[in-house]
């Protein structure tokens, strides 16, 4: 099998964002025949004109470095560990925002939805959870959807299932990633149905989760929160995701039930 060049790489991405030859090139101030032969391995890039590309075509940072590695360059995005010294501040960041959230259920995972960390009010989305679930790393989408996990305690778990799976389809499509689609694979076959997609009902905004917790029902709505301009890999790839109270219930049941941190 032949080697994929950087011009391979960048013309899957323009593919994959939609875009033809003549947009891309408006895009970023250059002619469409320099991209094609860029495209067709006629031209190397500089390793400006990589960056410039990739910024248009709204590649992931991993997936950057893939294009520099092709064409000869070192990558530019580092990829460090997030135990590691020079990822301290953000953990403690990452904590402080955690904490931020108690009473309200709060957890960062990695761009696989593997969970990361997570405030003391995540603990109520753990109980009656299977020991295997919760062997790290722990897999917040296996976690929700799997009949050992969340599932049986979710009351619209049809509507929950489809509305994580259109998350997840999405970020399939803005990632590329393989083993998403791996997952996104081994979550649909759990059992629990499926709400058909289209439009939500004319009072509802947002899709909310709707969890029974010790004998109560529980109504949540989510939010997804990402580090502004990340400079490497790591952090790039991190996101918090929030679960706020979506009825007075849910938001007394919280606040007089749920730690403080």
């Amino acid at each position: 099998m032949r080697t994929q060049t950087a011009g391979d790489l960048l013309r899957h991405w323009r593919v994959t964002r939609r875009l033809s030859q003549l947009e891309l090139a408006g895009r970023a101030e250059t002619s469409a025949r320099h991209l094609s032969f860029i495209e067709t391995g006629r031209s190397t890039p500089s390793r400006q004109l990589i960056l410039h590309l990739s910024e248009q075509l709204e590649i992931p940072l991993r997936e950057r470095n893939r294009v520099l590695l092709a064409a000869g360059y070192a990558p530019v995005y580092a990829e460090p560990g997030l135990d590691t010294p020079q990822m301290e501040p953000v953990r403690d960041a990452m904590r402080r925002i955690l904490a931020g959230h108690d009473p309200h259920p709060a957890l960062a995972v990695d761009m696989h939805w593997n969970m990361v960390d997570a405030n003391a009010s995540a603990g109520l989305f753990l109980q009656d959870v299977a020991a295997e679930l919760l062997a790290p790393p722990v897999n917040a989408l296996r976690l929700s959807l799997h009949p050992d996990g969340l599932a049986p305690r979710i009351r619209n778990l049809a509507e929950w299932r489809g509305h994580l799976f259109e998350r997840l389809q999405r970020q399939i499509e803005i990632t590329g990633s393989d083993h998403l689609r791996a997952l996104l694979a081994e979550v649909r076959d759990y059992p629990g149905g499926e709400h058909p997609p289209g439009l939500p009902e004319p009072e509802q905004a947002v899709v909310p989760l709707r969890l029974c917790h010790n004998g109560t029902e529980l109504a949540f709505l989510s939010a997804m929160t990402v580090f502004g301009t990340p400079m490497n890999v790591t952090v790039a790839e991190l996101a918090i995701e929030s679960f706020f109270p979506a009825d007075p219930v849910t938001a007394a049941y919280l606040r007089d039930s749920m730690p403080l941190g």
